[in-house]
């Protein structure tokens, strides 16, 4: 058989033992680098199901009960410009994506992959935003748990509860459950970073073009050299925070 059709029928993924052992008896080294490259897709792929696997733990549990289980996670809570995104997703018992993770962990190319994909097979998401204004006016820790509170109040349906990333979440009617490194330990706060985050790279790279100069694009708010340089340069545009000290001490200077 051909490289390129050995190739082909590995891609499929559905390669029977029998076939495997035929192409370990082949010279060529063509053939020995694809049955590596398949041997390695597979081990990343079992690693991506058991951490799916490790990681419905806490909505399982919800599951067999009968409760309809959201998660909330934000981002933007330390950038100095820009908003403050939320996200809430209630995910479904039967929703299936290995290698879902922590939005930190993901490349930008995943992230925005994952993203289409929770909001086409996810049963509700909502997204919440605080601009820096109301960030300035409530404080960050405030303005986030405000965010998270639009983000549910965006579901199409309220859950029977919530599993959250860490913030002690109130003023929702759903029981709360605030879970420490929760982005890395619930598939529903992880699908919720990865909305929030994606989110909110967009709002940041729109405001980029309507302020070039610090860069939001590249840096999404967050306090780089050119941003600070910037600030000093230019002052503070309308969506700073100016209550971060790094931007009234950069404009007060």
């Amino acid at each position: 058989m051909k490289i390129a059709k050995i190739r082909e029928h590995l891609d499929t993924d559905q390669v029977s033992d029998s076939f495997l052992e035929e192409l370990k008896k082949d010279n060529r080294k063509g053939v020995h680098k694809l049955i590596a490259g398949y041997q390695k897709r597979k081990q990343q792929q079992s690693i991506q199901q058991e951490l799916f696997v490790q990681m419905s733990v806490y909505e399982k549990k919800h599951y067999q009960v009968g409760n309809k289980v959201a998660g909330i996670d934000e981002a933007g809570r330390g950038p100095l410009a820009g908003p403050v995104v939320a996200a809430a997703v209630i995910l479904g018992e039967s929703f299936y994506l290995p290698g879902l993770n922590d939005s930190k962990q993901l490349s930008e190319q995943t992230r925005e992959a994952y993203y289409h994909y929770i909001i086409q097979h996810a049963e509700a998401y909502g997204i919440g935003v605080v601009e820096s204004e109301e960030i300035d006016q409530l404080n960050i820790y405030q303005a986030s748990k405000h965010a998270m509170r639009k983000a549910v109040d965006g579901l199409a349906f309220q859950p029977d509860h919530i599993l959250v990333d860490a913030v002690p979440l109130d003023g929702v009617s759903s029981t709360v459950e605030a879970i420490v490194k929760g982005d890395q330990k619930s598939i529903s706060i992880a699908a919720a970073s990865i909305l929030a985050k994606v989110t909110r790279d967009w709002m940041m790279e729109s405001l980029d073009e309507r302020y070039p100069m610090y860069q939001f694009k590249s840096n999404k708010g967050y306090g780089t050299k050119a941003h600070l340089e910037a600030l000093k340069t230019y002052g503070a545009s309308p969506c700073h925070r100016k209550s971060f000290s790094p931007v009234r001490e950069q404009i007060l200077e």
